[in-house]
């Protein structure tokens, strides 16, 4: 069990790097206390938008000996904080998921017993590059819960509201519902939702999967069609204008990093016994660009924000309002503390920095 004198120098090195890792490192902090079984973790994708933080905060329970991260990119020298959390507070591995020797290879040295696979090409990228979106998302995840299968390791592997579609109830989706995704992102999704439930059941590989909703944090956009709520800050802040590629009106299901890392890790610890399904809906608040912008304009009364409709639109449009999470409530304790009001506050406040 890690002591709060032993993570301290992690807080301090996050709280140099920027907010992001501070919040995270300061979660690990909080709850470390907990009795937690020792792990030994993978994370592919991890200079991605939730890998660097994720590591974090697995480092800070776990021991940053103990969790590897891992991307087909490398972390440049002075790249700020995803470079310190990649690559100089713990290992770091050069690793294509496609490649599954090299996976296997880095499973087995290292005994790992825990997979967290983020890489992949998100909504955006995949509709630009649809085979390039196959090969990665779905062939990197079959690599994945090969090796899990033989090599006894959990997996986590996020969803996505991308996996819904058009003909799904849009108010309130349920966690079992219609799912027909127009997008290959979204295809491929529900492709790793089924196949993970097919390896729980047929192998009994330990696999879990949230569907998140757009994921806000002051990171840059990473191409997904949800990236206008955190595009709209950058361009706040330097122009004091913004031309979003949605509708003013269209809703959609969003959450604060700081409330997806809390209970990402939540879930993956989680007792298993605990659990009545492999896939659970991860909502938190849900608001459409205008609402966002008014919510905005209480720091910045003079934000203009104009809208042209691009490709996106039409994503969007087959996703859900909102989301029913209740059996992640009841399950394993999803608890969102961020509205929008708060979020934005907090997002000006580490933007500003």
């Amino acid at each position: 069990m890690l002591t709060q004198t032993l993570l301290r120098p992690r807080l301090m090195s996050a709280l140099a790097a920027g907010p992001r890792l501070a919040a995270a490192a300061a979660y690990s902090t909080a709850t470390a206390t907990g009795d937690l079984a020792p792990r030994k973790v993978l994370i592919t994708g991890s200079l991605g938008q939730l890998g660097a933080v994720l590591a974090s905060c697995f480092r800070g329970h776990f021991g940053a000996e103990n969790v590897i991260t891992s991307d087909i990119r490398r972390p440049a020298a002075g790249g700020g904080e995803v470079a310190l959390a990649a690559a100089n507070d713990g290992p770091f591995v050069f690793l294509d998921v496609r490649d599954r020797a090299s996976v296997e290879k880095v499973v087995v040295e290292n005994k790992v017993d825990t997979i967290i696979h983020l890489s992949a090409l998100l909504s955006a990228i995949g509709e630009r590059e649809p085979q390039r979106a196959l090969d990665v998302n779905i062939n990197g995840l079959h690599n994945i819960l090969e090796i899990a299968r033989v090599h006894n390791a959990s997996v986590f592997c996020p969803s996505t509201i991308g996996a819904f579609g058009p003909s799904t109830p849009v108010d309130q989706t349920p966690d079992l519902t219609i799912m027909r995704p127009t997008t290959i992102y979204g295809i491929s999704k529900v492709h790793m939702e089924l196949l993970g439930e097919y390896y729980a059941n047929r192998y009994g590989v330990d696999f879990r999967s949230v569907r998140y909703p757009g994921i806000i944090s002051a990171d840059e956009p990473g191409g997904g069609t949800t990236d206008y709520a955190i595009d709209i800050f950058h361009h706040a802040l330097k122009t004091g204008t913004y031309n979003c590629f949605l509708h003013e009106n269209t809703r959609l299901p969003m959450m604060y990093i700081d409330d997806c890392i809390e209970g990402t890790f939540k879930f993956i610890t989680a007792p298993r016994e605990k659990l009545t399904q492999s896939t659970y809906n991860m909502g938190a608040i849900d608001f459409t660009p205008a609402e966002l912008t008014s919510s905005m304009q209480r720091h910045m009364p003079n934000l203009s924000v104009s809208y042209s409709p691009d490709f996106r639109q039409k994503i969007a449009d087959s996703w859900p309002n909102s989301l029913d999470d209740s059996s992640a409530r009841k399950d394993w304790g999803w608890d969102p503390k961020f509205d929008l009001d708060s979020m934005v506050d907090v997002m000006f406040k580490n933007l500003k920095k």
